[in-house]
């Protein structure tokens, strides 16, 4: 039995998503809070299997709605993984630990004013975005917010988040509530 999932990427949008016949594939449709890392975890699969298999642009870049064909992973897609895996745990130890904790220290006592309706479409987008959790990743994509590392500065901290995550809403759409209505209308803020 196939099941469905959508997943909708920026290809998809300008008419370049193409599918390719995968053995024992699940069509999958993209749901709210869905992710392809996501996806590739509940398939036991790698995030660049379902990239290659549907010629994806952009694998950070998913929309509710789009149809993904999801296969098993070739040895060349987890010898990949596993080597990226490996890279990622190389970073000097002395080093990363001593960022971490001067990345959390710097913006600590932030706490954000938003109340009523606002905390409410505040927590309604944090829930769609990463299920509230400041420590989800998406590619460049971080936190309860799924910020860009860009915009949190390299400070990950739940404190900068908040901080962040009120400054780019004010500034882009000048309320939560706005912003929850552009993610209704858009499937993200």
């Amino acid at each position: 039995m196939k099941k469905t999932a959508v997943i909708a990427s920026a290809a998809a949008l300008t008419g370049v998503f193409a599918s390719t016949a995968v053995a024992n594939a699940d069509t999958v449709t993209v749901k709210s809070g869905d992710t392809v890392s996501k996806l590739a975890k509940d398939y036991n699969t790698t995030v660049d299997a379902i990239v290659n298999t549907n010629k994806l642009s952009n694998a950070n870049l998913i929309f509710v709605g789009q149809k993904l064909e999801i296969g098993e992973a070739t040895q060349a897609d987890n010898n990949q993984q596993a080597a990226q895996d490996q890279q990622n745990q190389q970073v000097a130890p002395a080093a990363s630990s001593q960022q971490a904790t001067t990345n959390y220290n710097t913006t600590s006592n932030y706490t954000s004013n938003v109340s009523g309706n606002e905390q409410a479409a505040k927590e309604w987008i944090a829930a769609r975005e990463s299920g509230g959790n400041y420590g989800a990743r998406n590619g460049q994509y971080i936190g309860r917010y799924q910020l860009s590392a860009s915009y949190l500065g390299g400070d990950y901290s739940p404190a900068n988040q908040e901080r962040v995550a009120d400054q780019y809403v004010a500034s882009r759409y000048g309320s939560w509530s706005a912003a929850q209505s552009h993610w209704l209308s858009n499937g993200w803020y």
